[in-house]
């Protein structure tokens, strides 16, 4: 008996060094559950910011028509400058409006025939909405590449409006 009262504290310090790595594990684990989980709501939180903002532009769009002017193109970047915005600090909005209807007043018409609808003789317009935005991670925004080499993560609203 006198031996196994001396092998004890060998033995616990065995079991509190295995509780400690069994903790350290779990912790390890949820600590990573944790990323992820705060990755995938940025993403999401992100995607829902530039749905908003594509409705928006394009209600702009349409008010900016509706106003007789003759628009073709809108941008305009949102939450910082266009070297914060290739970082994956913003957004970058782009709207392209286009007048359907060969007696349209506008110079960027679709199609070379009228386009008659009830009430409404060539009043009626196409707007494409463009939302780019970067994932502040990513190698593209690291390095603020250029547009063109690499968009980012695209939202496209496209609306068709009678005026």
């Amino acid at each position: 008996m006198i031996r196994l009262k001396q092998r004890r504290p060998g033995f616990s310090m065995v079991t509190a060094i295995f509780v400690i790595v069994i903790m350290a594990t779990v912790a390890m684990f949820i600590l990573n559950l944790t990323s992820k989980t705060v990755q995938e709501t940025t993403a999401q939180y992100r995607k829902e910011q530039a749905i908003l903002y594509a409705k928006s532009y394009t209600e702009y769009a349409v008010m900016l028509a509706t106003a007789k002017k003759c628009i073709r193109k809108l941008s305009a970047n949102i939450d910082g400058d266009t070297n914060q915005v290739k970082r994956g600090q913003g957004y970058r909005v782009e709207v392209y409006i286009q007048y359907l209807g060969a007696n349209s007043t506008c110079t960027n018409k679709i199609g070379t025939t009228n386009i008659v609808t009830p009430a409404s003789i060539d009043n009626i317009i196409l707007v494409d909405t463009y939302v780019h935005y970067r994932n502040p991670d990513s190698p593209s925004a690291i390095n603020a590449s250029a547009w063109s080499t690499d968009p980012g993560i695209t939202y496209h609203r496209r609306t068709l409006q009678r005026l």
